[in-house]
């Protein structure tokens, strides 16, 4: 069953703003599903021959008014985009022109975005993929590089248009002033790059990444085995893990065994580890296999089929999977906020002119535009984050260059991240590039005095965002009631692998096991049958998407109703989503192929001509993908991490730069929305540990000094 959608537009966490998505990118299609979810009221344009999100009209176009176009209406269009607070674009695929209202937000969604030497051309997604280094990463070591079908990189670009969307409205609310954003593919593809890419920087860096297949670079056995019935993935972060593992699988002698008893031992060693593990596993059901692994704290899970729609029993719990009156299976929204909830789709409404028409005259109240100075989206807002890795630290990232103050809060020894190889001056390349433009301040949360310290930031602060194992916070006293007691006004987000609300409380996962428990698994496979998972880590990156897009949405909800509100985000839930253009037997898969080549590959679109195939391996990529245009066709050249890292349209787009500090120059990466008068800005490195202790306290131990002495217990501690 679906989950109940807010009784009216009041319990939604945005006003009812009027969107025109014009735009037929199926980001642009993403985008305006994110904002119908959150409460506005979206008229989706489609023309007849699209050859974009018409393809997914039935699953993006839920939850609005489809508005099928047709000869003549181009004057009801110029109707709808003047009166849009929202006018979502992709001006590459439909030329659609930029209105010209200037308290509108226009965001316009394209492949390569509107500046650099591929700016302009109208690249699907999967092209996107190869030329952003995604493809070349995909596949087993010893195979070709192997597409993801599902649209990825348009959904990471619809989420992030949304995040640019509400940021400006959040401006024009304060200020008055719309604006222009721009989101390009290209950027979000090399966003989503940032766990791969971070090893190209410093003096340790790799020469470049290549495909690994469903293992992990530094960590074993990180791999999809077959059971009896199905396929399993099994993680193992740790040498303790390891040893457990040896439990299960019967074989306790090779967990001391010089070849296996170290990460580096079992990394170096990968061919012999997997197979003892497979030679268990072969004689297990896959429910039998999981209940072992669960048993023994150690991440792993079933590849999920997509049978109409993912099989997946916390999926029917948390109510992801819904069937629409016309007996077609849709998701819900991944937006799970305790107040304002994100709207389940349903079915969408088919639009003629009167509609339309009627719309435009029903348009519904909104904020009125106020007066005060442009300023940053974010400006005055203080972000706590308590995070390790990728999804909550990458999130925070964007806040910051929103205009927030971020403090990330981090224990003792500091977050587990800041030993990720490859290390520069101590600390790794990934840390450096996933958290600059943060605070650092160090907490001992076993600590009673850490714990009030923590009570005090909280009492001061707006946001709080973590992805910690679920509960681990609640343990310390800090779940979301307790937060919510500190500060009723707080916007608390969790993200984690399966929710706070799951069937599997304290189960381990990782961005692998999410892939193969949302069904994005299924869906790609190898030559050979076996399930991949992208090489970017692409449940880590949708979270943190999601995150800012729900984050940004309570915020805006917190300046009308004064409260504040919780966000269980969970990371299966938002890939499952990010499948559902696949549902329902759908014919979604690119037409497309990766050819070999004499020095790589190439992505061809559509046939290719018999006489060329017959030599193409003996071409260069630029040669092949020369022939190929020349007689009509459709090529890229599939590039390398380090290659797009180099190449001229990253560099004009300055999606990577330097920032210093006195330790020296640290490399930083852009974020992939532009804001036309109030751009997103990363202005300084990655920080120290403990760098801000001083100031950050210092100031609340100032503030606590003019409170009452009534008011003082929990700050008692922070001076």
């Amino acid at each position: 069953m679906m989950p109940a959608a807010p009784a009216n537009p009041q319990d939604a966490a945005l006003p009812p703003y009027l969107v025109a998505e014009l735009g037929q990118r199926v980001g642009a299609a993403v985008c305006g599903a994110l904002l119908a979810q959150l409460g506005m009221t979206v008229i989706a344009v489609e023309d007849a021959d699209a050859h974009g999100k018409s393809r997914f009209s039935r699953q993006l176009a839920a939850g609005k008014l489809r508005w099928r176009r047709s000869g003549g209406d181009d004057a009801l269009m110029a109707d709808l985009a003047a009166a849009a607070d929202v006018v979502l674009l992709s001006s590459d695929l439909d030329g659609a022109g930029r209105p010209a209202r200037e308290t509108q937000i226009v965001c316009d969604i394209t492949a390569c975005g509107s500046d650099g030497p591929l700016a302009g051309a109208p690249l699907s997604d999967v092209e996107i993929q190869a030329l952003a280094g995604i493809l070349h990463t995909n596949g087993l070591p010893d195979g070709m590089p192997v597409v993801c079908p599902v649209p990825i990189v348009e959904y990471l670009a619809g989420l992030n248009a949304a995040a640019a969307v509400i940021a400006g409205l959040r401006v024009r609310r304060k200020s008055g002033t719309g604006q222009e954003a721009e989101v390009a593919l290209y950027d979000c593809g090399f966003a989503a790059m940032s766990s791969l890419i971070a090893r190209l920087f410093g003096a340790n860096a790799a020469a470049d990444v290549g495909r690994i297949g469903n293992r992990h670079g530094l960590s074993s056995p990180w791999n999809v085995f077959r059971a009896r019935d199905g396929w399993v993935q099994i993680c193992t972060g740790s040498d303790d893990q390891w040893q457990r593992l040896c439990q299960v699988i019967g074989r306790a002698e090779l967990a001391q065994h010089p070849d296996f008893a170290s990460s580096v031992a079992r990394v170096a060693n990968n061919a012999a580890v997997d197979a003892a593990v497979q030679a268990w596993i072969v004689t297990q059901t896959v429910e039998g296999c999981i209940a072992a692994l669960t048993a023994a704290s150690i991440a792993g899970g079933a590849i999920v089929p997509v049978d109409q729609y993912p099989r997946e029993p916390n999926l029917d719990y948390r109510g992801m999977i819904g069937r629409a009156d016309d007996g077609v299976y849709v998701p819900a929204s991944p937006l799970r906020m305790n107040r304002t909830p994100g709207r389940a789709p349903g079915v969408p409404t088919d639009a003629d002119r009167a509609m339309v028409e009627g719309a435009l005259r029903a348009r519904g109240a909104v904020p009125a535009p106020g007066s005060e100075p442009l300023a940053s989206p974010l400006a005055g807002i203080r972000v706590l984050e308590i995070g390790h890795y990728t999804t909550a630290p990458a999130a925070a990232r964007m806040f910051a260059a929103l205009g927030a103050d971020v403090i990330k809060i981090e224990p003792p020894e500091g977050e587990a991240a800041r030993a990720w190889p490859p290390i520069d001056r101590g600390q790794s390349t990934f840390y450096t590039v996933t958290n600059s433009g943060k605070r650092s301040v160090v907490l001992d949360l076993g600590s009673a005095a850490g714990r009030d310290r923590l009570r005090a930031l909280i009492a001061q602060s707006d946001v709080l965002i973590e992805n910690m194992k679920p509960g681990a916070l609640a343990r310390r006293g800090f779940g979301a009631d307790e937060i919510a007691a500190i500060n009723p006004r707080m916007i608390y987000c969790g993200i984690s692998g399966f929710g706070a609300d799951s069937r599997y409380p304290g189960r381990p996962a990782f961005d692998t096991v999410v892939q193969g428990m949302s069904g994005l698994m299924h869906l790609i496979r190898a030559a050979d049958g076996t399930p991949l998972k992208t090489g970017i880590s692409a449940a880590d990156v949708m979270g943190a998407a999601a995150a800012v897009v729900a984050v940004l949405a309570a915020l805006e909800e917190r300046d009308r109703s004064t409260c504040g509100q919780s966000i269980d985000l969970s990371m299966q839930d938002i890939m499952a989503w990010a499948t559902q253009v696949a549902w329902n037997e759908a014919d979604f898969a690119p037409d497309t192929q990766v050819l070999r080549v004499a020095d790589g590959a190439i992505l061809v679109t559509g046939a290719v001509d018999a006489a060329l195939a017959e030599n193409i391996a003996s071409l260069s990529r630029a040669e092949a993908v020369s022939r190929l245009r020349a007689g009509g066709g459709r090529a890229v050249a599939v590039v390398s991490p380090a290659e797009m890292m180099a190449a001229e349209h990253t560099r004009a787009r300055g999606l990577h730069f330097t920032l210093s500090d006195e330790r020296g120059a640290w490399p930083s990466l852009g974020v992939p929305l532009r804001l036309s008068k109030t751009p997103p800005l990363i202005t300084r490195p990655s920080p120290k540990l403990g760098r801000d202790n001083a100031a950050v306290f210092g100031t609340l131990s100032r503030h606590a000094a003019a409170m009452p002495v009534s008011a003082r217990p929990t700050l008692q501690a922070i001076s």
